[in-house]
């Protein structure tokens, strides 16, 4: 399935086909002015990566594999964690530290959105590594027309 993230506009598309199809580390599907709608695919073994975004709140949805969420107040005190599978979700409220590992035996594909919005509008990450070198590089800022922005800034461990 073909996802083209058409900004601020009025979008549709079958968003678990398209989660469960998604090979990709992370795609962005849809950019609105105010909340943003992400695909993820994370290997078996591999996670999301442990980090915190100050001013966003997080809603991932998990359509198949199975994982864990670890969720607390530092990164160092993860003390919820709970198992996760295809169609359980998890709210990452704005400034807890967290992370979803894949602890199956296929990719766990999930979909996260975002409010405020927090990457640039249609990006394609194949893999973790092309997300952080896209975060160093500024390739992965909002667009200008967003209205709300995390302006607090996160940080990974």
């Amino acid at each position: 399935m073909d996802i083209a993230d058409n900004g601020p506009h009025p979008n549709a598309f079958d968003l678990e086909t398209a989660t469960r199809e998604n090979p990709n580390y992370r795609t962005v599907a849809w950019t609105g002015k105010h909340l943003q709608v992400t695909l993820m695919s994370i290997e078996p073994g591999a996670a999301i990566g442990l980090e915190v975004h100050y001013g966003t709140d997080q809603f991932l949805r998990v359509d198949a594999g199975k994982g864990r969420a670890k969720m607390g107040p530092t990164k160092d005190d993860l003390s919820f964690q709970q198992d996760v599978e295809d169609g359980w979700s998890i709210q990452v409220p704005a400034g807890t530290w967290h992370d979803v590992e894949n602890t199956g035996d296929e990719p766990l594909r999930l979909y996260a959105i975002y409010a405020p919005t927090h990457h640039a509008k249609g990006i394609v990450q194949e893999t973790p590594d092309d997300a952080e070198r896209d975060e160093e590089q500024g390739r992965d800022e909002p667009p200008s027309w967003v209205e709300e922005v995390d302006e607090k800034g996160e940080d990974s461990a």
